[in-house]
């Protein structure tokens, strides 16, 4: 940060303030503090008749993988309406009868994921500006190995797994990187 967004001074501090226990950007000029939390990240596994929706990103990052559709919640929106929003946005695509599904905390790059489970209306889908294709898919067709984010792939593994046993419940964990770039993934 170099410019306060409050007075415009460029005298930025990245300091501790009083009363508080971590580093933020204050403006020595205003005191104005700058809190950075984390990004939500809302998305649907929609189901249709036994398959759900995959999205192929065409936006970066993991270009060509294959996702649920999810992205970023905006400011004034519920996380329902987010991901309603997110699963026609990339996959041009309405739900309905949403329950909260999952939730992961990605400390590592400040990132909270909510997955919801839904019923795709209709049956229908079409890419969205975000995505390449979009295919309902069974679990045999899944590509594991081509999937954007370990977020989806443990979404999917607890849905599947849920779906044989026929009883679905919330599922919340935590998934981290490690110093040697492999995740470690923590389920409550």
């Amino acid at each position: 940060m170099k410019f306060c967004s409050s007075c415009g001074s460029a005298d930025i501090t990245h300091s501790i303030p009083k009363d508080d226990n971590r580093l933020r950007f204050v403006c020595a000029s205003c005191e104005e503090i700058f809190y950075h939390n984390p990004k939500m990240v809302v998305g649907c596994i929609a189901e249709w008749q036994g398959k759900i929706l995959m999205c192929k990103r065409a936006i970066e990052p993991r270009h060509g993988k294959w996702t649920l559709p999810a992205g970023f919640m905006e400011n004034e929106e519920t996380v329902h309406a987010a991901a309603a929003r997110e699963t026609q946005e990339e996959a041009q695509a309405e739900v309905a009868n949403m329950s909260l599904y999952t939730i992961y905390n990605l400390p590592h790059i400040s990132q909270v994921y909510i997955m919801f489970r839904a019923d795709l209306v209709a049956g229908k889908a079409s890419p969205g500006i975000e995505s390449l294709e979009v295919a309902l898919m069974d679990e045999a067709e899944i590509p594991w190995d081509d999937l954007a984010f370990p977020v989806i792939r443990e979404s999917l593994l607890h849905y599947f797994e849920d779906r044989r046993h026929g009883e679905f419940t919330m599922h919340y964990g935590d998934i981290r990187r490690l110093e040697n770039t492999e995740l470690e993934i923590k389920h409550y």
